[in-house]
């Protein structure tokens, strides 16, 4: 059966409400429902399971998971320090990833696993149709390396688990040799109805191991085994020592009947018991030999037609042509990126970070002692919060969900609050009403006093990528908001629109699933004023509970109110700043007023006023446009020192004065990187002189976040302390070009500056991703090589962004868009 993705999805759209969207006078609230129910349905299944190689999951808490594993079986040593499962950054992959991938469509990741000497392929596609988010189908190819053994075996394990109510049997008939053919799981949970998952034996070019040892009779390995077991939904998420666990008593019946001596091969005695049935996990296990290929079919009891490996072949030639159509769209790169070479780099980076947007559920761990010490009001303040941190007993908050992007597979697969921002500003171009999905699943995070913890360790699994000094969330931490970044871009998408939209047509229905908020004015508006509340709770939870002193030190400043102050900081870290060990004023003083706060309290403010304005709300955008001229006043009398020609920390000496404390870096720009340093700005000369200067903070491969002058420029941990991160060099990049791209005194080095930078960033973050197989955490200032975090495809994805902002060295260039 022919699938064509984005037609059936026109389908299932106009189906849905294509009737009620030819008038704009519709009512609202029905509209918004049903554009509801249609995206939820195109969304609902996805490999969300991101801190695994491959694991699917619906939307829904406590349901269905299912996921695979594998491993080298030519030795008894292979077995255990190869077995794969979850993402690990020391498993020596030469790289592996989504080459392409659309969120509504599916697409393939290469897994190129050197250790086991085996490069697989995933092809993932969703099927719509039902009433319970259509079916899905993974096609499993795997192919030894050039280095491999011609005949090497592999083990694969595909294995299905319910986390919460329902039931999943396996529907085979037992055979106590294995199962020939395929193998049915059937099952039902109340969110997702009937269902049926078919393993498939693969086409007959499969080859199994095949041995002259006396077991090989008893246990065929052209034969697939199932293993089913009732585990507490708790536990399900430990798959694989599960899994490991049904290894030791086949081995132990092994050694016992053939002693020690005469063994079976490995393929063989690392099989599972064929014990099918009913449980709450099931495990099918196949043996292969070379060359391998299996679909897993996915089939939805509602659906008009089940899956299969017919469906599966034409969705992936639909969900290829639907994704490079579309990535010429939004993000063919510009020159001198219009290369086929940068084109594939370009679409990696794009499809690891939409690939590795996740869904969580589970409780965090918050302590909400409220403890006096937090308010950080004392001399040696972080000594007495310390100390209120270690007696105090965090419990595990409400369970909750989210719906987010994620820096790092193996290393971070789980939700930051600052890191979101900057990660939506590529998934917006490319599919605007999945950012608004995600923004609303963080405010929906938040607590009564406006508080959203900044990272999202929900429920056990989470919890067991962390280490337990940092599980622990604090509701007077705050971290940057760029989310506010992200509301900005769209509000000014919407009020660019040419037309007020609200008139649709058929023929528009699939595509538009994606921008549904942007193409009706009507339902964008709605969902602002959804969460126009929870902003403005948000918004002034920062003014209550960051704010900075100003009276007690005679601060002359334009405001008395405008001035803000991390809290949770130590003697060497601000890690709620998110650039954690970059030099601060020591020691640490409760009258500090940190500038990169105010400056990103400047952005938000401005974001604010914006949708304010957006929504007729006239009292509030007059409020906000009161507090952005206060900040933007304040920023300059607060932070701006004469002498060192930069915008510093201030801080309090022995004599109660206030002082600035100056260590030229991401932090002295600040306020040029949230959009407070407009052109005619006299502040800009010098804010460019330092960015451009190869002494300071310029260099061959990006900015450095910390001058090369400074006297702890590499010291330390050297976190924020030389290395170029891409998110910072992103905000340089895009002021740089407002700048160039506007009247004012400086726009011709910022032009310069503009192009030379962009050339320098996305050609070391190729040549990196070219030459390791990745994206890193951040990249060394003097070598350019990647480090820290590898399979970094968060914020370092930005560099997709970057390939599309115009060439400004030929022709005047034009704003390809709002950020």
């Amino acid at each position: 059966m022919h699938y064509e993705l984005n037609l059936s999805f026109a389908l299932l759209f106009f189906c849905l409400f294509g009737a009620s969207y030819v008038s704009a006078s519709d009512d609202v609230s029905t509209l918004i429902k049903e554009v509801s129910k249609a995206s939820n349905e195109s969304l609902l299944w996805g490999p969300y399971k991101s801190n695994l190689y491959f694991g699917v999951h619906p939307r829904i808490p406590k349901s269905l998971v299912a996921g695979l594993m594998w491993t080298r079986v030519d030795s008894f040593s292979t077995v255990q320090e190869n077995f794969r499962h979850t993402c690990e950054q020391s498993e020596g992959m030469a790289g592996y990833g989504w080459d392409e991938y659309d969120i509504r469509n599916g697409g393939r990741q290469t897994i190129h696993d050197t250790g086991n000497t085996l490069d697989i392929t995933i092809d993932f596609i969703k099927v719509p149709g039902g009433a319970h988010g259509g079916g899905w189908g993974v096609r499993v190819k795997g192919v030894p390396r050039e280095d491999a053994h011609v005949e090497q075996p592999t083990m694969m394990v595909f294995y299905a688990g319910l986390e919460g109510l329902g039931t999943v049997q396996v529907q085979n008939e037992l055979d106590p040799l294995g199962h020939e053919g395929d193998v049915r799981l059937a099952g039902e949970t109340p969110e997702l109805g009937s269902f049926a998952i078919d393993v498939t034996a693969g086409p007959p070019s499969n080859q199994h191991p095949l041995h002259n040892h006396p077991s090989y009779a008893e246990k065929p390995l052209d034969r697939t085994f199932v293993t089913s077991l009732e585990i507490p939904a708790e536990n399900i998420w430990q798959t694989k020592a599960i899994f490991l666990s049904q290894l030791k008593p086949e081995v132990d019946a092994y050694v016992a009947k053939y002693g020690t001596d005469n063994l079976p091969p490995p393929p063989q005695i690392f099989t599972i018991a064929n014990n099918p049935g009913e449980g709450s996990i099931h495990f099918v296990q196949k043996m292969f030999q070379g060359e391998f290929e299996f679909d897993i079919l996915f089939s939805s009891g509602s659906s008009p037609q089940p899956v299969t490996s017919e469906s599966v072949t034409e969705g992936i030639k639909s969900a290829t042509k639907s994704f490079s159509d579309r990535f010429e769209k939004v993000f063919a790169p510009l020159a001198p990126f219009n290369t086929p070479e940068y084109v594939k780099f370009s679409k990696s980076m794009l499809s690891n970070l939409v690939g590795g947007i996740g869904y969580f559920y589970g409780g965090g761990l918050v302590d909400r002692t409220g403890a006096p010490e937090y308010e950080e009001q004392d001399e040696g303040f972080w000594e007495d919060t310390a100390e209120a941190r270690a007696r105090a007993t965090p419990f595990p908050e409400e369970e909750r969900e989210l719906f987010t992007c994620i820096p790092s597979r193996p290393f971070f697969p789980r939700g930051f609050l600052w890191d979101e921002g900057f990660h939506l500003i590529p998934v917006i171009d490319w599919d605007i009403d999945l950012t608004l999905d995600i923004v609303k699943s963080w405010l929906n995070l938040m607590d009564d006093d406006g508080w959203i913890a900044r990272e999202q360790i929900l429920g056990l699994e989470a919890r067991s990528k962390v280490p337990p000094d940092f599980t622990v969330q604090y509701p007077h931490y705050a971290n940057p908001p760029t989310l506010f970044l992200i509301l900005e871009v769209f509000v000014n998408k919407l009020n660019s629109q040419a037309t007020p939209g609200g008139d649709w047509h058929q023929q528009d229905l699939g595509e538009n699933i994606r921008s549904v908020h942007l193409q009706n004015r009507e339902l964008a508006i709605a969902y602002l004023r959804s969460i126009y509340p929870l902003l403005k709770r948000h918004y002034f939870w920062f003014k209550d509970t960051q704010w900075g002193d100003v009276k007690t030190y005679d601060r002359k400043a334009f405001s008395t109110k405008e001035a803000y102050r991390w809290r949770g900081r130590d003697v060497q870290h601000i890690l709620t700043s998110g650039l954690d060990d970059y030099p601060r004023p020591q020691p640490p003083h409760p009258g500090e007023l940190h500038v990169d706060l105010i400056s990103w309290m400047g952005m938000a403010t401005r974001s604010m006023r914006g949708i304010a304005e957006t929504l007729g709300e006239k009292e509030d955008a007059e409020e906000f446009e009161a507090y952005e001229t206060a900040i933007a006043r304040n920023i300059d009398d607060l932070h701006w020192d004469d002498k060192a020609q930069t915008y510093c920390d201030a801080t309090v000496d022995d004599y109660e004065e206030s002082v600035h404390s100056c260590h030229s870096g991401y932090i002295s720009i600040s306020p040029f990187l949230t959009g407070m340093v407009g052109p005619e700005s006299p502040r800009l000369k010098p804010i460019l002189n330092l960015i451009s200067n190869r002494d300071e903070l310029w260099s061959d491969y990006g900015i450095r976040s910390l001058s090369k002058g400074d006297e702890l420029y590499g010291t330390g941990e050297n976190y924020w302390r030389s290395p170029i991160w891409i998110n910072i060099n992103y905000l340089v990049l895009k002021n740089l070009y407002d700048i160039a791209t506007a009247p004012g005194p400086h726009r011709d080095q910022a032009r310069k500056m503009y192009s030379d930078l962009r050339k320098n960033l996305v050609n070391n973050v190729f040549n990196e991703w070219k030459k390791t197989g990745f994206a890193w955490e951040q990249y060394n200032p003097e070598t350019g090589g990647g480090q820290r975090t590898q399979h970094f495809t968060g914020w370092t994805s930005l560099v997709v962004k970057i390939m599309v902002m115009p060439d400004l060295t030929v022709g005047k260039g034009s704003h390809h868009d709002e950020l």
